[in-house]
């Protein structure tokens, strides 16, 4: 089951990439529909990177070091706490109250990676798309 469910959150975050990459209309100026998508297409990713880390945490892998401990406690604090770091390995280099062992280091390289290259990718893409857009 747990493949399954890794699948469709793999499926869902490549998905998401795709659509990165796809034309955008772009106005001259910065929209409020485009930083609407932007914020949605970063959420995604973020959620389904902490998905996965969650998954895995659920099925005793241990992914997550909460200072120097495999995280403890209820269903709700180990979501809390994967989308939590999640979210900061996308969008910093992260605080060191968590840390990734085993193949959580591999994911969390992926997701830091892409937290890195996304927004120049998108800044190259709108300067792309609104010079084609002027001719």
């Amino acid at each position: 089951m747990l493949n399954v469910f890794l699948l469709l959150v793999m499926i869902c975050i490549f998905l998401s990439l795709k659509s990165f990459f796809t034309p955008l209309i772009i106005d001259k100026h910065l929209t409020i529909k485009n930083f609407i998508w932007l914020a949605v297409f970063y959420s995604t990713i973020a959620l389904g990177f902490g998905m996965i880390y969650l998954l895995l945490e659920l099925e005793s892998y241990t992914v997550i070091l909460e200072l120097g401990r495999p995280i403890e406690g209820s269903y709700l604090y180990k979501l809390a706490t994967a989308m939590y770091f999640s979210s900061v390995t996308f969008f910093s280099v992260g605080y060191g109250d968590l840390s990734p062992v085993g193949i959580g280091r591999a994911i969390a390289a992926v997701q830091a990676f892409l937290g890195y290259v996304l927004p120049a990718a998108f800044v190259i893409k709108t300067v792309i798309t609104f010079e084609n857009h002027e001719r």
